[in-house]
């Protein structure tokens, strides 16, 4: 059972890691509303990896990243300056996506100001998720 969780969240985190790299490749290229979403996945990945791993449980349905980090808060510590983002970076779930969620048109409201704060958080939480779980990457 023990092998099984571990291998769960190795793949959660494995996830997390390549949709950082979308995030960074997103953000270059100037697709800004895909890159906050691609950060608001690694982060919400990264969360429910540590969930797994650290609580032994599957993680809460949702999509929520204030949520997740409530549940992992007592056991990891994160940046206050990141913890702030959470709220901004968890809405990028549905209104980078979707036009009339919060933005008519998402692909040309959300700007780089906000794919970079968006990155910098998930790199932040990305780099002590693989820390915390033992996992080196060469993104």
């Amino acid at each position: 059972m023990q092998d099984a969780i571990r291998r769960e969240a190795l793949n959660w985190i494995k996830e997390a890691n390549y949709d950082l790299v979308r995030a960074r490749r997103s953000l270059s290229e100037g697709d800004y509303a895909l890159s906050v979403f691609m950060s608001q996945q690694a982060i919400e990945k990264a969360f429910k990896a540590l969930v797994i791993a650290l609580k032994r449980r599957s993680p809460p349905r949702t999509h929520d990243l204030v949520t997740l980090f409530q549940e992992i808060h007592e056991l990891i510590t994160l940046p206050t300056e990141v913890i702030d983002r959470l709220p901004e970076i968890s809405q990028y779930y549905v209104s980078a996506r979707y036009p009339n969620a919060g933005l008519e048109v998402p692909s040309e409201r959300i700007n780089k100001a906000q794919a970079v704060r968006a990155l910098e958080a998930a790199e932040v939480v990305i780099a002590i998720a693989n820390k915390t779980l033992g996992v080196t990457q060469s993104n």
